[in-house]
């Protein structure tokens, strides 16, 4: 069995085809995937999912580049957490790639999504993109290991995922380990302990090889799964159950809700 640990099923292309992206899990022993929150607006629909199948679960959360929306108070976050189907907090973190002038607000939000996380008790989920500094900064002056979570979609260097690990974080890697150039991530593959790796889709982003360029959807984390043990030199079975093992035991909740 392998777990998507991040894909957006509530967005439109995955949505309107909702039994057909169920039905290609099942087919690829995808037995669990987690619903990403990144708005308060789109969150009921997020959690709506969550309640409607077994095998998938939400988070909570405010994408860092998002604006224009309600920014949520540690209150909201904290009390929105508490549904037993909302395993985690996030996606919360930094992004400055559409922000260059690395604005404070998203570094107070970030903060905000953090005591969120240590005062519910539930692991966080990381956005970083090009805003590695302070994202382990923050990560690290707000104690956000006492919770730990998953550094997703990781594309950063070895010395990063280093320090990361050190924090008590996850890894989590994407459909961009089978792309022939992403050599920095496939270097990670390689390298991180194998108890402390997740794989995921960002369904409906980054398609992996051989679709690349097409719709992502969760069934397609087995090809993520793949190639990491094709890197590693081990068997797929060996890397699908270790990783599976590493979701559960960050998110001990969820094993006990599958369908058995």
């Amino acid at each position: 069995m392998l777990v998507d640990s991040h894909c957006h099923l509530d967005f439109p292309d995955l949505a309107k085809n909702l039994p057909q992206v169920l039905n290609l899990m099942q087919q690829n022993d995808v037995g669990c995937a987690v619903c990403i929150g990144v708005t308060l607006e789109d969150f009921p629909r997020v959690l709506a999912l969550a309640e409607a199948y077994p095998h998938l679960f939400a988070t909570v959360g405010l994408h860092p580049e998002t604006t224009d929306v309600h920014e949520p108070t540690l209150a909201e976050l904290v009390g929105l957490a508490q549904h037993p189907k909302v395993i985690a907090i996030g996606e919360t973190g930094l992004d400055y790639y559409w922000h260059k002038d690395a604005p404070e607000w998203q570094r107070d939000r970030f903060r905000t999504h953090i005591r969120a996380a240590i005062e519910v008790g539930k692991p966080l989920v990381v956005h970083n993109r090009d805003a590695t500094a302070d994202t382990l900064r923050l990560m690290a002056e707000e104690g956000a290991g006492q919770v730990g979570g998953i550094l997703h979609c990781f594309t950063e260097t070895w010395d990063v995922a280093e320090t990361a690990l050190d924090l008590g974080f996850h890894l989590s890697l994407s459909g961009i380990v089978t792309f022939k150039n992403a050599l920095i991530v496939k270097e990670v593959a390689r390298r991180v302990p194998l108890n402390r790796l997740l794989v995921e889709t960002d369904a409906p982003y980054l398609a992996p090889v051989p679709y690349r360029g097409k719709l992502n959807q969760p069934g397609y984390v087995r090809y993520v799964a793949e190639e990491i043990a094709r890197l590693r030199g081990i068997s797929y079975e060996e890397l699908a159950a270790a990783t599976t093992e590493n979701f559960f035991r960050l998110f001990p909740q969820v094993k006990s809700r599958l369908p058995q």
